[in-house]
C-alpha cells in the first residue's frame, strides 16, 4: 500500500477531486456547431442544403400558416394590405371593426374615407392604405363582379396589391403556389447564401427554381416563422437555431445557448402566434366568431 506522499495516493486523490467536480458541476448547454459550408458551393449542393433546411424548418414548424385572421378571400386581401409596416397582431386588434363596418367590396368602396381612416389608424399609413383599400374594392366591384381574382395577373392590377400581396392570397385562400418574398423571407434567403439578390421579384424567381411548386406556400410560411421568431434582423439568436449546422452566416447573432434563448420573441412549439381568431380547421379551440378576444 502506498503511503499519503506516494504517486498512488496523489493519484487517488486527484481522481476523487475530479470526479466531486464532475458531480456537482452543471453541464452547460451545448452551442450549435459551426457549419462546414464551402465557399465555392456548387448549384447543386445549395439546392440540397436548400431543400435539407426547409425539410428541418418543417419539423421545427409543422404548425407554419398565416397569421392574418381572416374568412374569405377578401378579408385575407384587406388585411394584407394593411400588414405593411405593422404586425400582424396589429391586424388582427383592428379588421373585426374594419369587416363589422365593411363586409363586402361594394361596401367598402362606398366606404367614406375619414371613417375608414379612424378604423385603420392604429395600422399606421393609414390616409395611405384607405385609398389604397377603396381603389381595389371598387376596381373588385366593378371589374371582377365583387369577387376576389384568384389569378396573379389579375390581382397585381389592383391599387395597393403586388406581388407579396397576391402570392399570400393566392396561396392562402385559393390553394395556388406562390412564394411570398416579404422582409423575413428576403433577409434569411440572404444570409442562407440561396441568393444576394435584394429585388423581391428577382429572390421570387431565384427561390422558385430551387424548390419543387409544390413547396412555394409552406416554405415561405416557415421562413416568415423562423425569421419572426429566431432569425431576427438585429440579433439572430444563433445559439437557438436548430438550422445552425446549416447556415453559412452563423456566429452573426448570439452563439451562447442561454443568452439567444433570451433573445426568442415567439414560442418555439406550439400554436399561439399572432392570430386572435384561427380558422375553424386550425389545430386547437374552434375559432369564436370574429372579433371575439
Amino acid at each position: 500500500m502506498g503511503g499519503p506522499g506516494t504517486p498512488a495516493s496523489k493519484s487517488a486523490r486527484r481522481s476523487a477531486v475530479t470526479s466531486s467536480k464532475t458531480a456537482t458541476a452543471p453541464k452547460a448547454p451545448k452551442a450549435p456547431k459551426a457549419p462546414k459550408i464551402p465557399k465555392g458551393e456548387s448549384h447543386l449542393a445549395l439546392v440540397r442544403r436548400a431543400r435539407r433546411i426547409n425539410r428541418e424548418l418543417a419539423e421545427v414548424y409543422p404548425y407554419a400558416h398565416p397569421e392574418l385572421d381572416f374568412r374569405n378571400p377578401f378579408e385575407l386581401l384587406v388585411a394584407t394590405v394593411l400588414s405593411a409596416q405593422t404586425t400582424d397582431l396589429r391586424v388582427n386588434q383592428t379588421t373585426p371593426a374594419l369587416f363589422a363596418a365593411y363586409p363586402t367590396p361594394e361596401d367598402m368602396a362606398a366606404a367614406n374615407p375619414e371613417e375608414m381612416e379612424e378604423l385603420i389608424r392604429p395600422t399606421g399609413f393609414f390616409r395611405a392604405k384607405t385609398k389604397s383599400l377603396l381603389g381595389l374594392s371598387a376596381a373588385l366591384r366593378d371589374d371582377f363582379g365583387g369577387e376576389v381574382p384568384g389569378r396573379l395577373e389579375d390581382l397585381v392590377k389592383l391599387p395597393g396589391v403586388g406581388r407579396k400581396t397576391a402570392n399570400v392570397v393566392l396561396g392562402n385562400a385559393f390553394g395556388v403556389p406562390g412564394i411570398t418574398v416579404d422582409t423575413h423571407f428576403g433577409r434569411l434567403v440572404r444570409r442562407w447564401k440561396w441568393t444576394d439578390e435584394e429585388d423581391p421579384v428577382k429572390v421570387e424567381a431565384v427561390i422558385a427554381d430551387i424548390f419543387p411548386k409544390s413547396e412555394w406556400t409552406m416554405l415561405s410560411h416557415r421562413v416568415i416563422f423562423h425569421g419572426r421568431r429566431i432569425c431576427h434582423a438585429r440579433k439572430p439568436a444563433c445559439g437557438a437555431c436548430p438550422i445552425a449546422p446549416l447556415c453559412p452566416s452563423y456566429g452573426e447573432g448570439e452563439t451562447d445557448p442561454e443568452k439567444a434563448a433570451k433573445l426568442l420573441k415567439y414560442e418555439m412549439g406550439g400554436y399561439p402566434g399572432q392570430r386572435l381568431s384561427p380558422p375553424p380547421d386550425f389545430p386547437g379551440k374552434p375559432a369564436p366568431a370574429l372579433g371575439a378576444v
